[in-house]
């Protein structure tokens, strides 16, 4: 009863196989074999047009290089209070963007407000040199939260950055989890709705180590090659990343994987509204559920074998978790089972 993360599974058995098939022979180097060639026309055809790709080793490598791609001198990018890139990538991205900030806006369940956040740009006037410039957006699909941003609040946000002359990067981590929520196409999810900038990322969903850098308008790549190796995310043996997406893409695994990760939360979320003992703590669309439980219960789900983490209640629901009680973070994957999650409910009593 392993719900600790998705980055605690393994790698998919189709991703495995394609690692190991591409393990012999030779390939030219630095992303310009075949197999990478390959991948990137099927990144083309995924998000409906040309776009350019770069292959990088982590999530928050993906982040921090799309925020110092876009960078602007006293740079500041929006983005919300709980979000992976400002609450757990240790500065990354301000320190590959050489000092650029992260500005914090405030909303219900891990997606941006709109109205806080023209009130959190208007903070930075252009005529006020003191206090640096807008230079981005990023929201987080699926959030950390484990909700997601419908159509019409990216298409709200997506306005707002136009309006200011601001590119919109999509930290997408989860990215295959929020697609099948919604039931959309990438190409409907992101080009469709004024999203620049793409952070692709596979190894939450049943890859080793993948993630893509996709710039949605290749004119704003001109400089990601070179930010990109000096921050020593570009691979010799690149064919690695490559065949990981190979495999990933090949029938539809990549949705395969992340309908099956997202059904096994359904199924948690249905237990724990059918228990006594537990409630959530809002209702979540992907892999990631919140239940909140009395404190003794939470030391008898360890001690039934149950992995999970204790999780801080959101600053939107400050009084969410009475004295006494525990919230919990469940994340599902591709090697949970329904016997791993009906376990678990029955443990809950």
């Amino acid at each position: 009863m392993i719900f600790t993360s998705d980055n605690w599974a393994g790698a998919h058995p189709a991703i495995a196989a394609s690692l190991n098939a591409h393990a012999t022979g030779y390939a030219s180097a630095y992303g310009t074999s075949e197999i990478d060639r390959t991948v990137e026309e099927r990144f083309n055809e995924i998000f409906g047009r040309e776009v350019a790709v770069f292959f990088v080793g982590t999530g928050t490598a993906a982040n921090s290089l799309a925020l110092s791609a876009v960078n602007r001198p006293g740079g500041v990018s929006f983005c919300h209070s709980e979000a992976h890139v400002i609450a757990d990538e240790c500065g990354a991205p301000e320190f590959f963007s050489q000092g650029a900030r992260l500005a914090s806006v405030e909303g219900a369940e891990g997606k941006m407000d709109p109205s806080r956040l023209e009130a959190e740009i208007a903070r930075y006037p252009k005529e006020f040199v003191h206090g640096g410039q807008p230079m981005a957006i990023t929201l987080t699909q699926a959030t950390e939260a484990g909700t997601v941003y419908n159509p019409d609040e990216i298409r709200a946000i997506s306005k707002i950055a136009k309006a200011h002359g601001l590119p919109l990067h999509m930290d997408g981590a989860r990215f295959a989890n929020a697609l099948v929520a919604l039931d959309l196409t990438p190409e409907a999810m992101t080009v469709d709705l004024g999203v620049d900038i793409v952070s692709f990322g596979a190894t939450k969903n049943g890859c080793w180590c993948a993630e893509a850098l996709v710039f949605l308008d290749p004119a704003m790549a001109t400089q990601a090659p070179f930010i990109r190796k000096r921050a020593a995310q570009l691979f010799s043996k690149s064919r690695f990343i490559s065949a990981q997406f190979d495999a990933y893409f090949e029938n539809d695994l990549w949705l395969e994987i992340a309908r099956h990760s997202n059904r096994m939360a359904a199924r948690l979320q249905q237990g724990i509204l059918a228990s006594p003992n537990a409630r959530l703590g809002w209702h979540c669309d992907a892999n990631e559920i919140f239940p909140i439980v009395a404190s003794p219960l939470a030391e008898t789900l360890t001690e039934k074998g149950a992995m999970f983490y204790e999780w801080h209640p959101p600053r939107s629901h400050p009084n969410l978790v009475k004295e006494g009680e525990t919230m919990l973070r469940l994340v599902t994957s591709f090697a949970t089972t329904e016997d791993d999650v009906d376990r678990f409910v029955e443990a809950l009593g």
